[in-house]
């Protein structure tokens, strides 16, 4: 039994590692509590494994320490303490390389600053896609191992039939407005794609924080600027808090098509609970999603934005047909991963264990 230490083990990419049907021979460690018992969507927040003391203390209950998410808050310096805490009790740190570029950082300095100490420690190093690793190889002469993401939405949900619906609905959900999205080009060319298009409906949703003074997303002139597109005779904006999981389900199943805002980013969750909803995704260039998942992809990066391309992608998939993930497939995908995992954490201990 190899005994893991997943950072943070709650996240649902981490559970759907584990093989479907059970069994294995994996074990991943519990995500300590916070004692306040901050919890937000992915895990217990701040991960309490992150921390050079909690190794020290409990470094004889594992025998991997494998890092996914939960280190946004955590500078290069404490990274390198966590670092030699691990190689001192002669633990074999994984790393999955989720994002080479952090979507909730404005500037790309200080996520690089951690990779530049996770990349070159880490005895074994995980991405999702062959573009991120050519990255990983050219920039730090490292190779990964490249693993499909697993599925998001659950078993039931994937096997549900998709809402009736004469509807064409191209939606676009702005959160709360994080440092990698750019909504307004992207809703501009919309409300123009969608107001020719017979039977279709831009949907615009946001969170109610950023209309929210004193909040930490506050933002009083982009909402009030998307609230204008209200409008358009096509176009509907809908506030809201935070979907829970189920409500998020049904939005995205609500949708023919969700179009991804970003200027900058790597991979992507939703895109993956997109393609286990049957729900069509339109994604920017930058980054690696049309390499993790089928997508429709459209010209947005840090340097430029291509209005005819976003245009020419919505009207292809208005016309076609989106395929959707099987519960079959997915759970022969989960098998797969569970065995390439095991496989990863025997090499790193065997790594770790020669003189």
């Amino acid at each position: 039994m190899i005994r893991v230490a997943s950072v943070p083990e709650s996240h649902v990419y981490v559970r759907h590692l584990a093989d479907p049907d059970g069994g294995g021979d994996v074990v991943r460690l519990p995500d300590p509590v916070p004692a306040d018992g901050r919890k937000v969507p992915g895990g217990w927040w701040p991960p309490l494994m992150l921390d050079p003391g909690w190794i020290s203390r409990h470094h004889r209950d594992f025998d991997v320490f494998h890092i996914h998410f939960g280190f946004d808050a955590i500078d290069p310096a404490e990274m390198k303490d966590i670092v030699h805490e691990l190689s001192v009790r002669g633990k074999p740190l994984v790393y999955t390389v989720h994002d080479l570029r952090n979507p909730h950082h404005p500037d790309p300095e200080p996520h690089l600053e951690i990779l530049d100490v996770l990349v070159p420690a880490a005895t074994e190093l995980v991405t999702l896609t062959d573009g991120a690793a050519a990255v990983v190889d050219a920039n730090w002469a490292r190779i990964a191992t490249v693993l499909d993401h697993p599925h998001v939405v659950e078993r039931p949900l994937i096997e549900r039939p998709r809402p009736d619906s004469d509807e064409f609905v191209v939606g676009v959900h702005v959160k709360s407005l994080r440092a990698n999205m750019d909504p307004f080009p992207v809703l501009d060319t919309l409300a123009r794609t969608v107001s020719g298009l017979p039977g279709a409906r831009l949907q615009i949703d946001v969170h109610d924080e950023i209309f929210e003074p004193g909040n930490y997303w506050y933002a009083p002139d982009a909402a009030a600027r998307l609230l204008q597109y209200r409008d358009a005779d096509c176009v509907e904006v809908r506030v809201h808090p935070y979907f829970s999981d189920d409500q998020l389900w049904d939005y995205l199943s609500s949708l023919s098509i969700s179009v991804l805002p970003y200027r900058f980013g790597t991979h992507s969750g939703w895109l993956e609970a997109c393609h286990d909803l049957g729900t069509a995704v339109a994604a920017p260039t930058c980054g690696f999603y049309s390499q993790q998942q089928d997508c429709a992809t459209y010209g947005f990066d840090e340097e430029s934005f291509d209005a005819t391309s976003l245009d020419r992608a919505i009207r292809t998939l208005y016309g076609s047909e989106t395929a959707r993930a099987t519960w079959d497939a997915r759970a022969t995908q989960r098998r797969l991963l569970a065995r390439a995992h095991h496989d990863l954490y025997e090499r790193a201990l065997s790594w770790r264990a020669l003189p």
